[in-house]
């Protein structure tokens, strides 16, 4: 812990309550919070007391609906604004960077990142950018930590199995355009894209997709806080990651 993460949690305390962070900590400490399950030993960080579990309920949780329900009625003109991006604007997209790899069958269109929406996609995809600022971002549901782009799979393209690098954060994929032979492995159980439907999974069990249709498969991603974290843990976790990328030159 630096001196200023030091002070940064002592403030939370203040706040929030002396035992506020206790989780945090446990996370922090030798032994990394606990046991975890044998399918999240990839990933670096794991907060206690989160329930291990793979597959969420993307209606389950009163933080996360809305913003699910928004998704999901804009589907038709989000699917038609990527279409007519994909065609017109394919210098908007990029290799998606993941923190283990680059792949060039794999493309995003950043609608957040770096902890602000990302202006330009507001014309390029005008819906999603709207649904995203006013029922994420303005919520403060979404993860600043994180992103949300349009990921889209080119025909033959999969994306290997991994882990991402922690459990405190959840990812909710809107199925924008889904050819058949698509489908997502997370902790060994594989499910399908429904076009127009919301999957939510922890991404810290091990996962990976495929793309075996013959045509771009796309979803839109979006990094959302896990719903049974709080405000005081929320902030503590933002200055713990922004500090160690701080420190490790990455940004």
């Amino acid at each position: 812990m630096t001196p200023e993460m030091e002070n940064a949690f002592a403030a939370i305390r203040s706040e929030h309550g002396a035992g506020s962070l206790s989780r945090v900590e446990r996370m922090l400490a030798p032994g990394g919070g606990g046991p975890r399950h044998p399918l999240q030993k990839g990933a670096k960080w794991i907060l206690p007391g989160l329930s291990p579990t793979p597959w969420h309920e993307p209606y389950a949780y009163p933080e996360l609906a809305p913003v699910v329900a928004a998704l999901e009625s804009a589907h038709p003109a989000i699917k038609n604004e990527l279409e007519s991006a994909w065609t017109e604007r394919r210098e908007a997209f990029s290799d998606y960077e993941h923190y283990l790899t680059r792949q060039q069958d794999w493309q995003a269109l950043y609608l957040y990142r770096d902890g602000v929406l990302v202006e330009e996609s507001a014309a390029t995809v005008p819906t999603a950018y709207k649904v995203l600022r006013e029922f994420a971002v303005e919520t403060e549901t979404i993860c600043p930590l994180l992103e949300c782009h349009f990921s889209t799979l080119l025909p033959g393209a999969s994306i290997a199995p991994h882990c991402d690098l922690w459990n405190f954060s959840i990812n909710l994929h809107l199925a924008v355009d889904i050819p058949d032979g698509c489908g997502i492995t997370v902790a060994g159980e594989t499910r399908s894209w429904q076009e127009g439907r919301c999957l939510l999974f922890d991404y810290s069990f091990e996962h990976a997709a495929h793309n075996g249709g013959e045509r771009p498969r796309t979803c839109l991603l979006v990094d959302l806080w896990h719903p049974e974290t709080t405000v005081a843990e929320r902030r503590a976790l933002v200055v713990l990651i922004s500090e160690i990328r701080r420190l490790m030159g990455d940004g």
